[in-house]
């Protein structure tokens, strides 16, 4: 992990919460998102989100009266669900990353049904659809202002 991106306290807290949101399947043979190669790619991939995802564990720690990691489970629930309740941006980002990330583990997508590769270069079929669907679309009044 990147101890650049995050203190050990909130890695702690972010591993924690992560395996909350998306937590393992035995019943499908899918990891929880708090996996050790799903959760190095989620620290990875924080960015330029950096701000939003630190203030989203500042909220919990906040709302946790410490580290939410070493709290128990049944207190663990309550201040994840009233993280949730409460939301905003930097939770919904955090939200984001975790998911993105989840959703990109080979196993998952094997877990459902779905070829475990990027969509691009070899792509997916689409099947055609009725293009007239967007002739309303296409005849209507520019709605932006032209640029010189």
């Amino acid at each position: 992990m990147n101890g650049q991106t995050l203190t050990k306290t909130e890695v702690a807290d972010l591993r924690c919460l992560a395996g909350m949101i998306v937590p393992a399947s035995p019943a499908h043979g899918v990891p929880g998102a708090d996996d050790d190669t799903i959760f190095a790619d989620i620290v990875k991939s924080i960015g330029r989100d950096r701000d939003k995802v630190c203030a989203a564990l500042a909220k919990l720690r906040m709302l946790a009266g410490g580290p939410f990691g070493t709290l128990d489970a049944a207190r663990r629930n309550e201040v994840a669900a009233r993280l949730r309740a409460e939301g905003g941006a930097p939770i919904g980002v955090l939200t984001r990353i975790v998911l993105l990330c989840y959703y990109r583990d080979d196993r998952v997508m094997v877990s459902l049904g779905l070829e475990a590769r990027p969509p691009f270069p070899k792509g997916h079929v689409v099947e055609q659809g009725d293009w007239s669907l967007l002739d309303p679309v296409r005849s209507r009044r520019p709605f932006w202002r032209q640029v010189s």
